[in-house]
């Protein structure tokens, strides 16, 4: 949608009708991912792409239809259908597009919606993409993050609350993709499907410390969406064969490296700090670098109740405040009782995920209530 969204606000404001064509799932080796936006303005302009051209003819003439209708329509495209073999779909994926009219009246919160994603504000748009009654096919909803109101109706407040407690999840994850729900949002239930478009970065895990915890800890990291970096200043430790679950392996003084990366405007209030070297001339400079920064989600530390002590005391020597130190969760991770690397891994993302959520880290059967927060 980036790519596109100047021309599309370029039309909207001026209170003109677009056709926009976007895939909303992918199957086999599709050529585009699904968020892909392809445009036909009221001229017969096309703009940005859904198939690489594969199927752009296809959707283009969809797209002039629709504009004509205004009603929205979910095709499919993939060489076991002969039409789409027809088109050029010849790469052995499948691609599902929704294509619908776009304007002033059937989307009045898109101009919030592209505020928000030029200012780099996460934002997520739940579009009803397929249902049992026409008559809610392409009703819409604007999620925020957790504490701030959505916008728009998907058709009734179940389906409204259940989709927005899922759109929350993957826009804190920075995913896109098709959920579905029984027409009335049940979550056990098929008919209602929900494209969820999420305008939002990748999510950082930060793992400083180069030794066997950081190697679980950044699969499990990856495996919840993050972008996992593993930093250490020993070079033969840091090395990209020992993380294979890492995006980037870095070889660098820990503090100097968290430091440059807020400097360059990188860090934000969805990055995960996991210090696990419990070595005090890394641990502390880090820290203190760590525990000074506005906005973080999450700062963790491993170590023994005596090595936490003592790297408190170290922090206080060099001024940090009560208020800093209480941020930092350490020794890192829940009480699960974990042994091996792999289990405080597990106590690690759960508390990281309790602390994202609000959760309290009990037992469901032990409580009483709703399950999501």
């Amino acid at each position: 949608m980036r790519d596109v969204l100047e021309r599309l606000m370029e039309w909207w404001r001026a209170g003109e009708s677009v056709a926009v064509g976007t895939v909303v799932a992918t199957f086999s080796s599709a050529p585009r991912s699904p968020g892909a936006v392809m445009l036909v303005g009221p001229e017969g302009e096309a703009v940005g792409s859904v198939s690489g051209g594969c199927v752009e003819g296809a959707v283009y003439q969809l797209g002039e239809e629709i504009l004509e209708s205004g009603e929205s329509m979910l095709q499919r495209y993939g060489v076991s259908d002969e039409s789409a073999f027809a088109v050029g779909l010849t790469c052995g994926g499948i691609i599902d597009i929704f294509v619908e009219r776009v304007d002033r009246s059937s989307y009045p919160e898109l101009g919030e919606v592209a505020a928000d994603v030029e200012a780099g504000r996460p934002v997520a748009v739940a579009t009803v993409i397929a249902h049992p009654d026409p008559a809610r096919v392409g009703r819409r909803m604007v999620v925020r993050p957790v504490g701030q109101p959505t916008a728009g109706t998907l058709g009734s407040s179940r389906a409204d609350d259940a989709v927005a407690a899922d759109a929350r999840g993957l826009l804190a994850t920075g995913r896109t993709e098709t959920l579905e729900y029984g027409p009335d949002g049940q979550r056990r239930g098929e008919g209602m499907r929900v494209f969820v478009s999420s305008h939002a970065p990748v999510p950082r895990l930060l793992v400083f410390g180069a030794i066997d915890f950081a190697a679980a800890v950044a699969k499990l990291g990856s495996f919840l969406g993050y972008r996992v970096t593993v930093c250490d200043a020993r070079a033969v430790f840091a090395t990209a064969s020992r993380f294979p679950s890492a995006d980037e392996v870095i070889v660098d003084w820990p503090h100097r490296y968290l430091k440059a990366e807020a400097e360059a405007g990188r860090i934000d209030g969805r990055t995960v700090i996991c210090v696990l070297t419990h070595d005090p001339k890394f641990d502390v400079p880090l820290l203190e670098v760590a525990l000074r920064l506005p906005e973080l989600a999450y700062i963790g530390a491993m170590g023994s109740r005596r090595t936490h002590d003592d790297r408190v005391k170290r922090l206080q020597e060099a001024g940090l405040t009560d208020a800093e130190l209480a941020r930092l969760a350490s020794p890192i991770g829940l009480d699960l009782g974990g042994r091996t690397p792999e289990e405080t891994a597990v106590s690690i993302a759960a508390e990281i995920i309790a602390l994202r959520w609000g959760g309290a880290g009990d037992r469901l059967s032990g409580v009483a209530g709703p399950i999501h927060h």
